[in-house]
């Protein structure tokens, strides 16, 4: 039962975690549009979206490097669609599918000789508590500030039944749904 408590503070740390940095992204956000020509840095870089695009690919598959919550900034007025709800949608599943792929390179990674004496020295040591509570570090990847791609490939390291991995993963929309909807609140 000590385990399930330590799992849920955990969770609850850095959902808190996650929160506040939402809040002081949101902050900043709204003093650099009252204080600064942040919003003619934002039409200059929406005129290439697929520019930006690739960034966030590649940030979301190489552990997360720039916060998401910074292309949900963007996406309000730029983006590929017309609309703020698409634009997220599809940050979304770009993350989401990011994580995919981090999944696919931890469990191809173990093949790796150098990788597989790193993995066995600080990751597969783990395993059976990885595959036991790995459902629960997806959450947590996916809805808190932790690097979802990082964890998704710590989880396929250990061979993680996919399905599952799947099904839980796309607790990474959730997180994208309830940010944008404070980002779009915060638009003033």
């Amino acid at each position: 039962m000590d385990f399930l408590n330590y799992r849920i503070k955990f969770l609850l740390k850095n959902l808190f975690r996650g929160l506040l940095i939402l809040a002081l992204i949101v902050i900043l956000y709204i003093l650099l549009q009252l204080y600064t020509p942040f919003d003619g840095f934002i039409d200059y870089v929406g005129k290439w979206p697929f520019a930006v695009y690739l960034v966030f690919i590649i940030s979301e598959v190489v552990l997360g490097i720039i916060p998401p919550e910074l292309f949900m900034i963007w996406s309000i007025k730029h983006g590929i669609f017309n609309t703020y709800f698409l634009n997220i949608l599809l940050l979304s599943g770009i993350s989401f599918f990011a994580g995919v792929t981090g999944y696919f390179i931890g469990r191809h990674a173990v093949k790796i000789k150098w990788m597989q004496q790193f993995l066995e020295k600080y990751v597969l040591r783990y395993k059976n508590l990885l595959k036991r509570f790995g459902g629960i570090l997806i959450v947590i990847g996916a809805v808190t500030p932790i690097p979802f791609s990082a964890i998704c490939m710590v989880v396929g390291a250990t061979n993680y039944k996919f399905s599952k991995f799947l099904l839980i993963a796309c607790s990474r929309f959730i997180r994208f749904a309830a940010y944008s909807a404070v980002i779009l609140q915060a638009n003033i």
